[in-house]
């Protein structure tokens, strides 16, 4: 597919069916052309330069303009601990601590081919196994409990009905399996409807999103979307992605992040 010039976006997003496990490359339609990918990432041939691993976590913080104001450290410094990497076989994820516990939420498409192999991967370098305790794929979000921990840090959530287009927001995750990469932006637009592959391929899951221009990409899923006092907004998800000549997903600046909001609700049912 090569990369054409489109129009400004309209509100709704269509992405057609990706891999599973990848969700890296799939053909949308964004009004003319474009793609929406979903952000779980494979380990093998996705790290740069293979110079980062699981085991050793690397922070990168990418300030835009925008943000010059804020303390993205202080942010970083606050939310990093809350954030794990989610791994399967061959493939990588991100979730936020939710209790002192383990119990994790993150993606439903991060999980769905996990098979039972599943660990999590501390901001300390801890690595345990994780167990699924719910799934709901209509909204793409899955809770999991990590075996024999105690003592974590849980993420807090805002109120992401107050959140305002222009908000300073930071997100963490793993992309490419770079564990504990911080990247900052605004949120570029509210309620932004977004449809992506569901777990089967002719199945769809869509959702009000939050857009941003934070940097997010394959391997961001399930990792927060916070805003600039360290409280989570959003669950990092999706990203439109124009066709490249590698047919691999990276960010252009539109990232989509599912409302905390919805996302509590879902956590009080499956928990």
């Amino acid at each position: 597919m090569t990369e054409k010039s489109f129009p400004a976006m309209s509100g709704s997003l269509t992405a057609d069916p990706a891999p599973k496990f990848w969700r890296r490359r799939t053909a949308g339609v964004v009004t003319a052309a474009a793609l929406v990918a979903g952000l779980f990432g494979g380990v093998a041939g996705a790290l740069i330069g293979g110079e980062t691993t699981a085991s050793s976590p690397a922070v990168t913080a990418q300030t835009a303009s925008n943000t010059s104001t804020v303390d993205v450290s202080s942010i970083a410094a606050k939310v990093l601990p809350s954030v794990v990497q989610v791994n399967l076989p061959g493939a990588v994820g991100s979730g936020v601590v939710l209790s002192a516990d383990g119990r994790i939420l993150t993606n439903n498409h991060v999980v769905s081919g996990g098979n039972g192999q599943i660990t999590v991967t501390f901001n300390d370098g801890r690595t345990v196994a994780a167990s699924v305790v719910g799934t709901d794929p209509s909204s793409d979000l899955a809770v999991l409990q990590a075996s024999g921990v105690s003592g974590l840090t849980p993420i807090t959530f805002a109120d992401s009905d107050n959140v305002r287009v222009g908000d300073t927001v930071v997100a963490v995750g793993s992309p490419s399996g770079l564990q504990g990469t911080v990247t900052s932006g605004i949120v570029s637009a509210l309620d932004r409807t977004v449809t992506v592959q569901g777990e089967t391929r002719h199945s769809s899951v869509s959702y009000q999103a939050i857009q941003t221009d934070a940097s997010i990409n394959p391997g961001n899923s399930g990792g927060p979307l916070v805003n600039a006092n360290g409280e989570l907004i959003g669950i990092n998800s999706a990203i439109y992605s124009p066709a490249s000549g590698s047919g691999e997903a990276g960010s252009v600046g539109i990232g989509f992040a599912i409302p905390g909001n919805q996302a509590q609700k879902i956590v009080d049912r499956l928990s």
